[in-house]
């Protein structure tokens, strides 16, 4: 073979680009989910990269791109035997062999945002490595190493189906079976919205990502020495930025229209949504096609995360699932619509009929059944052994401590405590069986005090448990502080980088209260049934007498400075 050098670079270059999206996807999956668990995301999607990228090149290439059958390459590890028959014109083996490793790891890393907060470590490194060895290299055999569906003539141009719908399956399936965040649904079975801790982390894995999916897309021509190659790139650069340009907006109106005011998360989604749609005919449809599928998907990928939301209830924090299933579903669809024929058969609205749409249809559905079944097994191949879920505990103090030893990720900034956790269920107890009696001013010399301050210090993770049961018991107001400090016991030794690090002080919540109606003991046994659990670092109650209250606005002291007006 004669090699091009203007071909080999922009396959690397592209290569390049595909590779910073692994920087985009975990920029997007950190901002929208909690700064508790910013550390776990990070660690997950530079794994699943360092994780594929040695199973692609000892199993996954063969078969995907092997001359096996039309259902399977072959078997070659570390990819030793010829590939001339896949090759485009121009492009030397392991230039090739790159640009495909580095779409296996995108197809890996969309999972990872769905199953976000919850999923033991071991478990992703499981599931990650199974996408990589077969799962994503089976169908890619089937649309591009020249399997069945490539007989047939699907067509996916840079992977709407082949890459981010497997993902996107893989998502759906991992969601389900893992179920939803603790919080994620009161006991009336509606959804709460855990806030992503930064959208301006999230936003710029946006901005990086649409910047890599032009050589996503791009580079998929796989050459530029030619004259119908380079009309071909400046079509799918310019179908790439409308579609997804449209998609935002429509989200943005829709969401407008449907909320009251614009969505910025959902909005960030559709963006993803729109160039996750054009994926699969980016070459194959004109401008104006483009257009109706970047407004398809940005309807879609809305109606999609509501209906996973709150109908299936399936919990996904980063809306993985609609925005690379669902669209690269439809992308794949629409392209059986819209195509016009110039690199590809005319789709439905161009004269071709029923017959192009039929085979994406097909292609579609058969991918999705391989998909999930395949990954079905493996879930609960991984739920019996070692475990899927990580425990209630560990998912509250949050997968960065308890997985990684992080303490935090943003060290020396003040992060809001996590609000979204089970409502506790306190058990009511008659007043008459505790100790103190209800202390009222009247009752109590001049000089004697007559109110009690209730210092209460937990876990972050315990606020709203212990908030919600104060409540109950008639707590009306209460000041909370975020404060560091330690015990007897010091803190808990943590490593980074296999070097001890001395850490004494650990984050905690101060919860301070003055009453004087509720009974003392009975904020006592109440703070004491919500925090205990056993384990070091339940907290401690001090009580302190208070010698009077001033309602600054009023001027009101005492008894009636205590009461809501």
């Amino acid at each position: 073979m004669k090699f091009s050098a203007v071909n080999t670079i922009w396959v690397l270059l592209g290569a390049a680009l595909v590779f910073f999206m692994q920087a985009g996807f975990a920029m997007c999956e950190a901002g929208f989910t909690r700064a508790k668990n910013t550390g776990n995301i990070l660690m997950k999607n530079l794994m699943d990269f360092c994780i594929g990228t040695p199973l692609y090149w000892l199993m996954g290439f063969g078969i995907m791109f092997g001359a096996g059958t039309a259902a399977f390459g072959w078997i070659d590890p570390f990819i030793l035997k010829d590939y001339s028959h896949i090759l485009p014109a121009g492009v030397p083996l392991w230039a090739y062999a790159i640009f495909q490793t580095v779409f296996c790891a995108t197809s890996a890393t969309i999972v990872s945002g769905a199953m976000a907060e919850r999923t033991k470590f071991s478990a992703y490194c499981v599931y990650s490595a199974a996408i990589s060895l077969f799962i994503y290299p089976v169908s890619g055999h089937w649309i591009w190493g020249g399997g069945w569906l490539a007989e047939l003539g699907f067509h996916d141009f840079a992977g709407s189906t082949c890459v981010h719908m497997v993902g996107g399956v893989c998502a759906l399936i991992g969601a389900k079976l893992l179920g939803p965040r603790i919080g994620k649904y009161g006991t009336d079975g509606k959804p709460r919205a855990i806030l992503g801790h930064n959208l301006s982390i999230a936003a710029l894995g946006v901005f990086i990502l649409w910047f890599c999916w032009f050589g996503f897309n791009g580079a998929s021509t796989v050459g530029m020495d030619s004259d119908e190659l380079i009309v071909s790139a400046g079509l799918v650069f310019f179908n790439t930025n409308l579609a997804a340009a449209v998609a935002t907006l429509t989200t943005m109106i829709f969401t407008w229209l449907r909320y009251g005011k614009p969505d910025v998360s959902m909005t960030f989604n559709a963006s993803l949504a729109g160039l996750v749609g054009i994926t699969a005919g980016c070459d194959a449809v004109n401008p104006f096609g483009a257009a109706i599928i970047g407004l398809c998907c940005g309807l879609a990928v809305v109606l999609a995360v509501e209906f996973f939301d709150k109908v299936v209830k399936i919990d996904d924090p980063v809306g993985a699932i609609s925005v690379h299933g669902v669209c690269g579903a439809l992308g794949t669809l629409l392209t059986g619509l819209f195509a016009t024929g110039v690199s590809t058969m005319k789709g439905v609205f161009y004269g071709g009929g029923f017959k192009f749409l039929g085979v994406q249809l097909l292609g579609v559905a058969s991918v999705i059944a391989w998909t999930a079944v395949v990954i079905t097994v493996v879930f609960c191949a991984i739920k019996a052994t070692i475990g899927l879920r990580a425990s209630a505990e560990d998912e509250a103090m949050g997968l960065d401590r308890s997985e990684h030893g992080l303490h935090t990720a943003y060290s020396g900034f003040a992060i809001m405590t996590d609000s979204a956790v089970e409502d506790a269920e306190p058990v009511a107890i008659p007043h008459d069986e505790y100790e103190a009696p209800v202390r009222v001013a009247k009752e109590k010399a001049p000089d004697a005090p007559v109110y009690t301050n209730v210092r209460i210090i937990c876990r972050p993770a315990s606020l709203e448990p212990l908030k919600k049961s104060l409540n109950k018991i008639g707590i009306t107001g209460m000041t909370v502080t975020n404060v560091m400090g330690y015990g007897t016991q010091k803190g808990k030794p943590e490593y980074y980088r296999g070097t001890p690090v001395e850490i004494t002080l650990l984050p905690k919540v101060q919860v301070d209260i003055v009453v004087s109606k509720v009974p003392v003991r009975m904020v006592i046994e109440t703070a004491k049934r919500v925090l205990h659990t056993g384990h070091i670092g339940d907290g401690k109650i001090f009580v302190t007498d208070v010698e009077n209250v001033v309602r600054v606005r009023t001027g009101e002291e005492g008894y009636d400075a205590l009461q809501s007006d």
